[in-house]
């Protein structure tokens, strides 16, 4: 239990501070141009529930899919799995159903930011459950 919370905590800090710096900071000019955030600010309530319910779901299931292999390579792994499911749910479903005023270049710079956060916490998690074997089904 304490692996999964500390692969939770892992996802949620690592995950909020990426999302706030890449969309209000970094770019905020281009998701204000692109429509992303419509005519209100972002709720950061809700972005952080979004994001601590996301954590403590991966990290209880990185046990199940987790491999033999070391710590970054299993990360890595994982976090391209998860990332291709969020990719798909995130970006491409909010492109479909947005009034967004460039689709490839919400997707472009989605897929970045996605890639470099599924990176880091994809290693994260791993290294929280490092000390777990692989379990067999």
């Amino acid at each position: 239990m304490r692996n999964i919370v500390v692969g939770a905590v892992a996802y949620l800090v690592i995950t909020f501070t990426l999302a706030v710096l890449w969309h209000v900071v970094v770019f905020e000019s281009v998701y204000i141009e692109l429509g992303y955030f419509g005519n209100q600010d972002p709720k950061f309530s809700l972005g952080f529930l979004a994001i601590a319910t996301q954590g403590a779901l991966l990290s209880f299931l990185f046990p199940r899919f987790r491999g033999d292999g070391s710590v970054i390579r299993e990360g890595l792994k994982f976090g391209a799995v998860a990332g291709v499911f969020l990719w798909s749910a995130h970006v491409v479903a909010y492109a479909a159903k947005a009034a967004l005023t460039s689709i490839p270049v919400f997707i472009g710079i989605e897929t970045v930011y996605l890639v470099l956060q599924m990176v880091c916490v994809g290693v994260a998690i791993s290294w929280a459950h490092r000390s777990e074997g692989k379990i067999q089904t």
